[in-house]
């Protein structure tokens, strides 16, 4: 089941539509491992083809994407209506509960009608990858098997609740999305001090950044948007169209840093939270 999801996921990754679930948002929750990954992740077929997929990214969080001809497919709609609102079907529990689904689809106007109600904003930034990105300036290094414990050190000292480690930056490292990953640390002086995860979705497609963050002994020297510049480039060099990135529109401090490396903020989005 997880190679059908990530293969469709890959597919439906196109830049003239809105931001959705992306394979490198798979391939980040497999740092929890590939059980883990397989029993959080929902798919939905019509006659032996993939429609749409689901990630339970926490308890009471579903992110899905929809293959593009299916945007405005009712009865796909319903079904994905109805096994989110009811408990029994084991796609969301009771109780309060939020779906992050593409903007203008259909099942995203039958949860407003079926009375869900809009979340916090989020905002979702691009970059185009035609051209050439600017240097990092700084020394960046591409995170190997052997540098894992040095990268997740980064990350947990990036947010505040990270429980990434060594052993979970090898679990995701075996994951099917990592093949179209890069992984790369940005020095301040000889220390670590930021650290970015960046993942492609195949040539002449949008890839997308999960996670960056920067040290917090660290900040306020430019490394945010350095380690954002070389992702963007390692990504350009495996052949993606664009960079894109979705945070919540209330951290000013990430969207001022991805505007900063060249990110255009594009219109926000919400989630939707059934109360």
């Amino acid at each position: 089941m997880l190679d059908d999801a990530v293969r469709a996921l890959r597919e439906w990754q196109r830049d003239d539509l809105p931001f959705q679930l992306h394979p490198g948002d798979v391939g980040w929750y497999w740092r929890f491992g590939e059980e883990a990954t397989e029993a959080a992740v929902r798919v939905w077929r019509r006659d032996g083809r993939v429609l749409a997929v689901g990630l339970l990214d926490g308890a009471d969080l579903l992110r899905c994407a929809i293959a593009p001809d299916a945007r405005q497919d009712e009865d796909l709609a319903r079904r994905l209506a109805d096994d989110v609102c009811d408990p029994d079907r084991g796609v969301l529990p009771a109780g309060k509960v939020y779906v992050e689904s593409p903007a203008g689809t259909r099942f995203k106007e039958l949860l407003s009608e079926r009375g869900w109600q809009s979340d916090e904003p989020w905002t979702s930034l691009r970059l185009d990858l035609s051209s050439p990105v600017p240097g990092p300036g700084v020394r960046v290094e591409v995170v190997e098997p052997g540098k894992a414990s040095l990268h997740a050190a980064v990350i947990r000292a990036s947010f505040e609740k990270s429980t990434f480690t060594e052993e979970r930056w090898h679990a995701m490292a075996s994951g099917l999305p990592f093949a179209d990953a890069r992984c790369l640390v940005a020095f301040d002086g000889q220390d670590a001090a930021a650290a970015i995860t960046v993942w492609s979705a195949g040539p002449g497609r949008p890839g997308v950044v999960e996670p960056m963050g920067v040290h917090h002994d660290h900040r306020g020297r430019g490394l945010g948007r350095a380690i954002t510049l070389a992702g963007a480039a390692a990504l350009r060099d495996l052949g993606s169209s664009s960079a894109v990135v979705c945070t919540p529109s209330s951290n000013a401090g990430a969207v001022a840093t991805y505007r900063a490396a060249g990110f255009t903020a594009l219109p926000e989005v919400h989630d939707q939270r059934r109360d």
